[in-house]
């Protein structure tokens, strides 16, 4: 029988004293997280006045025109993509729907960058879709016949949705699982039709599940920069780009990334609000969830069901990898090209380092949570997830702005007393990038080690320390073994979507320093999409990890 250790009065003001130096270190982490949104409204407000007029009545009523239409229509055909999907696979039985449903998921492996660049090559004119109509058809020029501009606002938005859509069909799924046949047996008892049913049941109880979908395609297409400069719709995101480097203008860049943080914030209060009203759903849902049976269809109707669900797979992993690999077949001797392993050397240290530090900041702050809820802790985590919510053309001027002068301010102390320059010792190297997606994906990892926390009771600690561990011992030899799955969950997530970035590497990269993504932008806007394909292929193979993982748990 273990020998307990004799109790100490001492312990109620060691486990505060524990307690209060969680909190400090986790409101620590939270004004590093918020300084490049503090960075960006400090730009913006000292910017001149003539900065502010020219981009009032020359930039931002184009551009914001062009991304509300970007927005609103990508938002409107992602959701029709992903309810349509989600309700035919979960409601019915149809030939290769087990296949399918997990298929759905792929898009999302497929960064909307390399999107646009696949299918440009594909619909373009010395595309191989417009070469064998003109072949067959026998025309001569585009003047011979009518074909719809991919490198357009219809364009954009048909790429996006397609890539896109997987948030809502995911969110969507999970409610109508939940759902499971009560609701729709009530009412078809009632006398409601199928179409009814869905119209007046099902849709309006999915509804904040939708609206959270809604708001990641939002976001999604908010921080896109890739496809819309390789499309030419001129978006906030684009002129801020063109803004910071074409035009030289810092402060007119932060102006308009302080116009896209508002509507960013817009979305995140929907979205908190659609989340509480989810849970108000969820807590309601029946044992008909465990026993979901699926309405049979024949084979004409199921044949349609099937074709319905394999176009958005199709439109938006199918074609694009594909093209992927029929180019990368013919550039395999790409693979020995220096560049390329130096930009993929380049990625794996940056996505590692990101994904290590944000699952080590994530398991901290979660587990400050767990032992303090005071207000304190909870305001720290809400300002240390804002940086999700933050565009990457927006988080790279709040993050170069603050890394630059800390450089120059230590290169002219060290100049001025002991004659050494440094130079930019952070803003010149890769150390910028890692901030700034270690900022933008830590809301990702704290979330799912939170969950992971959420899984584990408070009871486990009491049992640990009745037994005769102590704080420190029952963090390292209870916790964490069972956190494992969590963390390496959280850390995956990083990586893949820090390997993807393109947004924000795109500006805070140093000279001579590409990653898999940078590569890849290049080669495209060199219009040498062959040359991408081997890059822009890894990327999408390395994605397709965790978009398996998440099919395959909903599977379960």
């Amino acid at each position: 029988m273990p020998v307990l250790p004799p109790a100490s009065h001492d312990y109620p003001r060691v486990v505060k004293e524990e307690t209060r130096s969680l909190a400090v270190l986790a409101v620590l982490i939270a004004l590093i997280s918020a300084m490049p949104l503090g960075a960006v409204v400090w730009i913006a407000v000292s910017g001149s006045t003539d900065s502010l007029s020219h981009v009032f009545v020359n930039v931002l009523p184009k551009a914001a025109s062009r991304t509300f239409l970007l927005v609103s229509m990508t938002g409107v055909l992602s959701a029709l993509f992903g309810i349509a999907t989600a309700w035919l696979v979960t409601t019915f039985e149809f030939p290769f729907r087990r296949i399918l449903s997990v298929a759905l998921v792929l898009p999302l492996a497929i960064p909307s960058y390399i999107a646009a660049y696949t299918f440009v090559e594909s619909l373009d004119y010395t595309g191989p879709l417009q070469t064998a109509l003109r072949s067959i058809l026998g025309f001569k020029t585009a003047r011979d016949y009518w074909f719809p501009d991919i490198r357009s606002l219809s364009g954009a938005v048909l790429i996006l949705s397609s890539v896109l859509y997987p948030y809502i069909y995911l969110a969507c799924r999970a409610t109508f699982l939940m759902q499971g046949r009560a609701a729709s047996d009530v009412a078809r008892t009632l006398g409601s039709g199928l179409w009814r049913t869905l119209w007046r049941i099902q849709l309006p109880m999915a509804r904040p599940a939708i609206v959270i979908g809604l708001t990641l395609v939002a976001m999604e297409t908010l921080n896109d920069i890739g496809a819309v400069e390789y499309l030419g719709v001129n978006t906030i995101t684009f002129s801020i780009y063109d803004s910071w480097l074409n035009r030289g203008s810092l402060s007119g860049a932060a102006q308009l990334a302080l116009v896209l943080l508002a509507v960013v914030i817009v979305l995140i209060s929907i979205e908190r609000i659609a989340r509480r009203r989810q849970r108000f759903s969820a807590n309601r849902t029946t044992s008909s969830v465990n026993d979901h049976v699926r309405r049979p269809l024949g084979f004409g109707s199921g044949s349609l069901a099937a074709v319905a669900c394999l176009l958005p797979v199709a439109l938006g992993f199918l074609l694009p990898f594909a093209m992927l690999v029929h180019y990368a077949s013919i550039r395999l001797e790409l693979l020995a090209e220096p560049k390329l392993i130096k930009a993929l050397w380049n990625s794996v240290q940056v996505s590692g380092a990101a994904a290590l530090a944000t699952v080590m900041i994530g398991f901290m702050l979660a587990y400050t949570h767990r032992k303090d809820t005071s207000h304190s802790t909870r305001l720290a985590g809400r300002i240390a997830s804002l940086g999700y919510g933050m565009p990457g053309t927006v988080l790279a001027i709040g993050v170069l702005f603050p890394l630059a002068a800390f450089d120059n301010t230590l290169d002219a102390i060290l100049r001025a007393h002991l004659g050494i320059s440094t130079g930019l010792l952070l803003s010149g190297s890769g150390f910028a990038i890692f901030y700034a997606c270690s900022v933008r994906f830590l809301t990702m990892a704290e979330g799912t080690v939170d969950a992971g926390f959420q899984k584990l009771s408070p009871h486990l600690d009491m049992a640990a320390r009745t037994l005769g561990r102590n704080r420190r011992q029952t963090l390292l030899f209870v916790l964490l073994p069972n956190m494992r799955p969590a963390l390496l969950t959280a850390g995956l997530f990083v990586f893949v979507e820090t390997m993807k970035e393109l947004s924000a590497t795109i500006l805070l990269r140093p000279f001579n320093f590409n990653t898999l993504a940078t590569l890849v932008y290049e080669d495209a806007s060199r219009a040498q999409v062959e040359d991408a394909s081997v890059a822009a292929l890894i990327i999408v193979l390395v994605g397709l990890i965790p978009v398996l993982f998440v099919s395959r748990t909903m599977e379960r």
